[in-house]
């Protein structure tokens, strides 16, 4: 609605992770690359933390798109399932048919086409999303998989994306060799609030915008206090702002546009309603420190009454 007023292509702040518009600042790239490296060499298991829209699905779909030709990618989206009904989601990912098969079978017929696919030069790596709502025994189940393995090699690889919940289930005596075989460990930041503004202006950028800063300094740091540093809370705010500016008919984001944004936004409301609930304990303790000393007045008092 708002592209053609302030020069745009596309949508800067779409939430769907599109990874022409990664980020790569704040570690990020960093991340990425350590990742990258990690999955090339068949190191392990790799685990990626971070909270609810962190930015975790952007560095999965990265992480795809950078991948050398040679790694077949597959995934793991759903986290409601059994471990038997994991092996057949693999194995279907797989291009292997398994219905009505026995878990030892689909494990043979996932070995054999791990085993071919290595002889063929091509090498394996699974992509779990929401790895911290998975049952614990079908987490297991994954970790068994990587036992598939010849002489000097994993077969499988598996990158393992979830909240810090998953890190909670990890400290679990019976989760305690999946968390010895994971190799290397990333968490995902929120974004520091001195880096709002830059994020802005880069997706504003790759969206085509070449001009002046269309976020006033005021605004970036009103979506940065509001957002907490969490990226897909930054992308609906900067979307809701530029929407109130267009309906200004405004040449850029000011202060009150972000206002607007933040108290359309449902963590804009629950930031409010947790400072007021903050001050109402401060005037509480306020008024039981006061009614507290009138008391000992009083009762020093008495004596002399």
């Amino acid at each position: 609605m708002y592209q053609t007023h302030f020069g745009l292509r596309e949508s800067p702040f779409n939430i769907t992770p599109n990874p022409a518009f990664f980020y790569a600042g704040n570690a990020r790239g960093d991340i990425l690359d350590a990742m990258l490296y990690a999955v090339s060499h068949g190191e392990g298991i790799i685990k990626v933390t971070g909270e609810v829209g962190a930015g975790k699905t952007m560095l999965c779909r990265m992480l795809e798109s950078r991948l050398p030709p040679q790694i077949d990618v597959i995934y793991l989206v759903n986290p409601n399932l059994d471990p038997l009904e994991v092996q057949h989601a693999i194995a279907a990912e797989l291009g292997l048919e398994s219905h009505g098969l026995r878990a030892d079978e689909v494990q043979r017929r996932l070995h054999a086409e791990l085993i071919a696919r290595h002889s063929a030069g091509r090498q394996v790596v699974l992509l779990v999303e929401e790895a911290q709502a998975m049952p614990l025994d079908t987490l297991e189940a994954i970790r068994l998989l990587t036992n598939l393995e010849t002489a000097r090699s994993k077969l499988l690889q598996i990158v393992l994306f979830g909240q810090p919940e998953l890190d909670q289930n990890l400290e679990l005596a019976s989760m305690r060799q999946l968390k010895e075989r994971i190799t290397h460990s990333f968490q995902v930041p929120a974004l520091p609030r001195d880096l709002t503004g830059d994020f802005l202006a880069f997706r504003l950028h790759r969206a085509g915008h070449d001009g002046p800063s269309l976020f006033s300094p005021a605004a970036a740091r009103l979506i940065a206090a509001a957002s907490e540093g969490i990226i897909r809370r930054i992308n609906v705010l900067a979307d809701k702002a530029l929407l109130a500016a267009f309906a200004e008919d405004a040449e850029r984001v000011e202060a009150r546009h972000a206002r607007q944004a933040i108290a359309e936004s449902p963590f804009g409301r629950r930031r409010r309603t947790a400072r007021l609930n903050w001050r109402s304990v401060a005037l509480g303790c306020l008024l039981v420190l006061l009614i507290g000393g009138i008391w000992r007045i009083v009762l020093a008092a008495a004596p002399n009454l």
